[in-house]
């Protein structure tokens, strides 16, 4: 390995050891997060709860959160968890007690506060007594952004900048205010957008006909009620919309305000009632008056065509309705409030001005009429709004919290649950299908002989790991679509129509791959034959039996490799020379190519690298031929030195191979894919077996991390949502589709992971 791969790796380890012994008592450093919360009905409350759930589910080894619930003398709640802190927002002696409080506890590193100004007028200078009196850092979150402060209202925003480490803002406008109208410095500005929800795909049509909205063309708004969402826009704009739209059902979701409430009752409904009875409108309106369960309200919105975004508040600077909304897909039409200017541009939807129900009745007539339009919308917000979703929204928060904790806190990034969801979703009675469309499955793409090799591969293993019956009609579903993909010579083809028929393809594409990786998988599938039915063995058995006269003249490198695998799990006595006639070709291509610092088997690295020494690896385990070991490890080393940077791994990008004249490290961002970080995880794995070197297992967790966010985007490539692997990571974004190599990559890279 190279020596500062190989040294950086190992002093991780030695200090993260000497930590472990030096900390006989364990504690997780511990975050504060001040701010309103469930019960209450509020949306800064939904928003913390669901930032927190989100820290807690990815980071939940990496520190405590602690909430601190803000009340009023006259608002007091009962809380789902126990409350070791609270601020009563009326009381100036509440905010020096909390300070005091926070102060003597040394196990917190950091407090979280959400800003939003109406939260503290009851006492004029009770935040100020709180910020001046903390003595730990303090990261403020500004939920409202006011642009042309007055004197007053400037100072005070710059005295908490002043008092705060960082502060968050959810848009880039928001970031520019901030800079231009309060002299803030951009530095201390960090822009986290409003999290959303990932959701799978569900065909609106089900949806509708669950809620009795069949046949309706659906427009929706939803949040707690008041004159300031300004739904009788929508109302006025409605007349015209019904006279081109007769099906239309226009759904107004969500309770009134609480405080609304308290202080006029349902003036506001009422009003919106008789505007319904004036304008006839009682066959086309519903109000749904509750506060939805998040799955119930989601459902709503993955069922509306049409989202509608009406308040008239020009100074609101960012709404979780309507981030809630698009990452539904929902196409939006929205009044030009800085959260949407952002969002809903690159035809990602419909901007109007305030309060014009002209302007929205023609938006909306132009999106009903045209269901392509819609489709397009909904792609491009899901594409939109991939970024800004909670798991990625809390991994930029983490960063910030380990940037400021002093270097207390240790990100440590939780395995998601073992999760075959997707997979299923993307098998039929034949096979698995090729690829989807976001998290959709494309029959039309037809199926792989790849795709269902691998496929079976993660399924057997999920068997041996879990002994669940249903995985057996996956295994026997797989295997025979291997079957079916074998000609009467012995080879396999690898393309398969939706209508079950060979493709084209397959007699234009070298298909030495795909043949090696079907020994693979059927090889594997033996090396289990204690566990499995005896037929899946037999069957397996003949298939490699009826391919053995074509392997031996197969010399594609990784096909070479494949095959190794297969007959190195097969385990068959009669099979080692050809597994040993193999290893031996790939020796000598290492031994042609390796020439000062390039240790390789060819003049360039490719894709599936890891593949080649882990293969020579196997051969090893088989033969106990030193050679093989040797050249396995040799190679190893080197590929590592490649991809391992700055203790991330960063596989080598599609869009432009190592050559060996250059030798450097890749410059390219982008273009990496799951599939190479699986294999790169497969391999330290079997390498870990054998050399028993825990930099191996760091190096797998670390690759793993990948997935999870540790990449340069600093976003998620599994869907936790759906169980499916998004399809690469580019240099601006990542691919949303989850097709069947990714998702079967990643599930191979989870299952090295038993627990």
């Amino acid at each position: 390995m190279n020596k500062n791969i190989n040294s950086d790796v190992e002093e991780k380890i030695k200090r993260r050891s000497a930590q472990n012994k030096k900390n006989t008592i364990y504690y997780r450093p511990e975050i504060v997060f001040i701010s309103t919360f469930p019960p209450k009905v509020c949306g800064i409350a939904t928003y913390c709860q669901d930032l927190v759930t989100s820290l807690q589910l990815k980071f939940k080894e990496s520190f405590k959160i602690i909430i601190c619930p803000m009340e009023t003398e006259d608002e007091k709640y009962q809380y789902t968890e126990k409350i070791e802190y609270s601020l009563n927002t009326s009381d100036a002696i509440s905010y020096l007690e909390l300070a005091e409080r926070i102060n003597k506890n040394d196990n917190i590193q950091l407090v979280m506060l959400q800003h939003e100004f109406g939260f503290f007028n009851e006492t004029k200078n009770g935040l100020s007594l709180f910020l001046q009196n903390l003595k730990k850092d303090i990261i403020t979150t500004f939920h409202t952004v006011l642009p042309k402060p007055n004197q007053e209202l400037k100072e005070k925003v710059k005295e908490i900048s002043r008092l705060s480490k960082s502060i968050i803002v959810m848009t880039g406008i928001s970031s520019d205010i901030l800079s231009n109208d309060y002299d803030i410095s951009s530095d201390k500005i960090t822009v986290i957008p409003h999290g959303t929800h990932l959701l799978p795909f569900i065909d609106k049509v089900s949806l509708k006909t669950k809620y009795g909205l069949t046949d309706k063309k659906v427009l929706s708004t939803f949040g707690l009620l008041g004159s300031g969402k300004n739904i009788e826009t929508t109302l006025e704009a409605l007349p015209e919309i019904i006279s081109q739209n007769p099906d239309v059902m226009f759904l107004i979701i969500g309770k009134t305000h609480p405080t609304i409430i308290k202080n006029e009752g349902e003036k506001y409904r009422d009003f919106l009632q008789e505007t319904i009875k004036r304008l006839h409108l009682e066959m086309h309106t519903c109000f749904i008056n509750q506060y939805l369960p998040l799955d119930e309200l989601l459902d709503y919105l993955q069922l509306t065509n049409v989202y509608l975004f009406t308040s008239k508040d020009r100074n609101q600077a960012v709404s979780g309705t309507f981030s809630y909304a698009i990452s539904c897909g929902c196409p939006i039409v929205s009044t030009p409030i800085p959260h949407a200017i952002e969002v809903l541009k690159e035809d990602t939807g419909i901007i109007i001005d305030f309060e014009a129900p002209e302007q929205l009745a023609e938006a909306v007539n132009s999106l009903l009429k045209n269901e392509n339009v819609q489709e397009k919308l909904r792609s491009k917000s899901l594409e939109k709004m991939a970024p800004t979703a909670w798991e990625n929204s809390s991994i930029l928060h983490a960063l910030l919290f380990q940037q400021h904790s002093k270097n207390k806190i240790k990100l440590n990034y939780t395995l998601p649950t073992i999760n075959l969801s997707h997979i299923k979703n993307m098998t039929t009675d034949f096979g698995m299908i090729q690829f989807s469309k976001i998290n959709k499955p494309d029959i039309d793409s037809g199926y792989t002989l790849d795709d269902n090799a691998r496929a079976m591969i993660v399924v057997c293993r999920h068997y041996e790991l879990s002994k669940d019956k249903s995985d057996l009609e996956l295994i026997s579903t797989y295997l025979n679509a291997i079957k079916f993909c074998q000609q009467a010579d012995g080879n396999f083809l690898n393309y398969v129509d939706q209508h079950k028929k060979f493709a084209q393809q397959n007699y234009e594409t070298n298909l030495e791959d795909s043949n090696g990786r079907a020994i693979w998988s059927l090889g594997y599938l033996l090396s289990l034959k204690e566990i499995l039915p005896q037929q899946f063995s037999d069957e397996a058995e003949g298939i490699i039996q009826k391919s053995l006269p074509s392997l031996e003249k197969i010399h594609s490198t990784r096909a070479m490799a494949f095959i190794i695998k297969g007959l190195h799990y097969q385990n068959a006595e009669k099979n080692i020379a050809l597994l040993k006639k193999l290893a031996n070709r790939l020796v000598k291509m290492y031994q042609h190519e390796k020439h000062n610092d390039w240790h390789w088997f060819e003049s360039y690295l490719t894709y599936g690298n890891s593949l080649l020494p882990e293969a020579l690896l196997c051969a090893w385990i088989t033969t106990k031929e030193d050679i093989y070991k040797q050249v396995a490890n040799e190679s190893f080393q080197f590929l590592l030195s490649k991809i391992f940077i700055k203790g991330n791994i960063k596989v080598i990008s599609n869009k432009g191979w190592l050559q060996k004249e250059t030798a450097k490290t890749s410059e390219t961002i982008g273009g990496e894919q799951p599939i190479d970080v699986a294999y790169t995880i497969l391999a330290l794995s079997t390498f870990y077996k054998v050399f028993k070197d825990e930099k191996y297992l760091y190096m797998m967790k670390t690759a793993f991390n990948w997935f999870l966010g540790k990449n340069h985007l600093h976003q998620i490539i599994y869907n936790p949502a759906t169980g499916g692997c998004y399809d690469g990571l580019e240099e601006k974004n990542v691919n949303l589709n989850q097709g069947a190599e990714s998702t079967v990559s990643y599930l191979m890279a989870r299952l090295c992971f038993p627990k």
